[in-house]
């Protein structure tokens, strides 16, 4: 775990460049690209909020690095500015009759013009200084004024003779650098790259890199010497990726003296991609222009003409592709447009006929309803039909059973008397007809007989009467009953018996007492008393059914 997490830190402590592949490289420099204008604001407020602390009452001296702070941030990103505070500073260093302060802006007015293409200006001013009044500090200045102003007339005129001065001005300035400072490291990393020590001068350069964040100016430098090497090497791809780094770079610290532009140009030139190419030379034609660095426009010009020439040529073609485009795509707009108000008017048909659809589905819902309402209601009438059937089935047969029973009763009994009378047992006869007991057994066994047939049909009659009846008041049958008077009320009401006056016939009970034990069940009903009497009708119909 440890080594895991030893790992990840040296993962993340690595620079930049060398876990970005190119296609991120590529988005960076993009990104930059597209924000260019916005590096070179943050750059002018920065000037400005630097000119805004001035105070009042400085001293020539302050004055003069007051100027010189100035000519640093214009130095490479508007030489005509740069030029007017370096001018600033020689007036300073001749009234203080300070020579070293004199030498060291007349060295910058050197670079500034050289690079803006006043050679003669330029020569003439470093001329006029005699390397031998010079100060061991001003020394490194003297011989990099020499070597740039070579470089810059090289880039109007090339000649061989001005290469030997900038690799004779570049060792002499190696002489006079502290070997242990960065600028000593580039120069002689340089020196060893026109050398052509490319695979060592590679390393070095690439462990500088390590060593330093791309916000450092000297990062745009040292990506920009590895481009070279590997111009140098014909490695397209590595050549492509720190160029674009350097560019990168410089962007964002809004230089606009730079070479990596133009190198990058070249290399998407190379490979066929012409846009790029021409974006990438238009930008460094502008900051040119706009940091008035003439050598850097003499450089870009050749380039410029081609890419621009391909770049026309290019568009040209797109411009006919388009053409083309364009009539392919009004062809295909009329033929849309005729298609738009054909589908339109078939929509407006659909939504016509889906509208009658609808209207006619309605009707037919209504339909179905009425019908499943009808079929509802014949289900309902076959049910009650279907019970009535059954019960008659039922009480026929107990009916015709009775009757046969009964027959044999009376048969019995006109034996029994035709006995008596032949014996001429008058007394028992009279005995016989006025005693009651004969009716109370007959109606006994009728009730008996009825609440048997009854509870055969509705079986569970008890229990689902009770149902609607609340907890306390409901009916709780002695030992042996199968129904009592109340209850078989309700089942005579139940087989569709609903008047009180028949009821009270069969039973044998007063009108009164009937009205009294329906009204008493009702007051008892668990549920709606108006609906008490209807509920007890449907009791049983699905046992029945089923």
């Amino acid at each position: 775990m440890k080594n895991l997490l030893l790992f990840c830190a040296l993962l993340l402590s690595f620079p930049t460049f060398a876990l970005d592949s190119e296609d991120i490289i590529l988005d960076k420099l993009n990104d930059a690209l597209n924000k260019k204008q916005h590096y070179v604001k943050l750059k002018e407020e920065r000037i400005l909020n630097f000119k805004k602390i001035k105070s009042e009452g400085l001293s020539p001296e302050q004055e003069y690095n007051y100027n010189k702070t100035l000519y640093l941030e214009y130095q490479k990103f508007n030489s005509d500015s740069a030029i007017r505070y370096v001018k600033k500073n020689i007036k300073i260093g001749t009234q203080l009759q300070n020579k070293d302060l004199l030498n060291l802006a007349k060295l910058e007015l050197v670079t500034l013009y050289s690079s803006s293409g006043k050679y003669r200006e330029s020569e003439a001013i470093i001329k006029s200084i005699n390397k031998k009044n010079l100060s061991a500090s001003l020394l490194p200045t003297y011989y990099i004024s020499y070597r740039e102003f070579f470089e810059h007339y090289a880039a109007n005129s090339y000649n061989e003779e001005y290469h030997q001065q900038i690799v004779k001005y570049r060792d002499s300035l190696l002489q006079v650098l502290k070997p242990n400072t960065l600028d000593y490291q580039i120069t002689k990393l340089t020196q060893d790259l026109f050398q052509r020590k490319y695979e060592n001068t590679q390393k070095k350069l690439e462990n500088l890199l390590k060593t330093i964040t791309e916000d450092n100016p000297q990062y745009a430098i040292i990506t920009y010497l590895l481009g070279k090497i590997n111009e140098a090497t014909h490695n397209l791809e590595l050549r492509k990726k720190y160029y674009a780094l350097s560019a990168t770079s410089d962007l964002k610290n809004a230089n606009k003296d730079n070479a990596s532009l133009q190198e990058l140009a070249s290399v998407f030139y190379e490979i066929g991609d012409v846009d790029m190419a021409y974006k990438l030379t238009q930008s460094a034609i502008e900051d040119a222009l706009y940091c008035n660095v003439q050598f850097r426009t003499l450089l870009m010009s050749e380039v410029y003409s081609i890419i621009n020439t391909v770049y026309l040529e290019k568009e040209a073609k797109r411009k006919a592709e388009l053409q083309v485009y364009l009539l392919c795509i009004s062809l295909l707009s009329v033929f849309l447009i005729v298609a738009i108000i054909y589908v339109y008017k078939q929509m407006k048909k659909v939504s016509r006929i889906r509208a009658e659809l609808y209207e006619t589905s309605q009707k037919l819902a209504e339909l179905n309803k009425d019908i499943t309402q009808t079929n509802e209601q014949l289900q309902e009438t076959n049910s009650q039909l279907s019970e009535s059937n059954h019960v008659k089935e039922e009480y026929i047969a107990h009916f015709f059973s009775l009757c046969s029973t009964y027959i044999n009763k009376l048969e019995n009994y006109r034996i029994i008397l035709n006995k008596k009378a032949a014996a001429k047992q008058f007394d028992e006869i009279y005995k016989i007809l006025k005693s009651t007991t004969l009716v109370d057994n007959e109606l006994e066994e009728l009730y008996k007989n009825f609440d048997i047939i009854f509870l055969n049909l509705y079986p569970t009659f008890v229990k689902d009467f009770n149902a609607l009846l609340i907890s306390e008041e409901q009916i709780v049958l002695k030992q042996g009953e199968l129904l009592n008077t109340e209850l078989r009320i309700f089942a005579l009401i139940r087989l569709g018996i609903t008047d009180s006056v028949k009821i009270a016939a069969f039973l044998r009970y007063s009108l009164s007492t009937i009205y009294n034990y329906r009204t008493r069940a009702r007051n008892k009903a668990a549920v709606s008393r108006n609906d008490f009497e209807e509920m007890v009708m449907k009791i049983g119909s699905l046992a029945l059914k089923s």
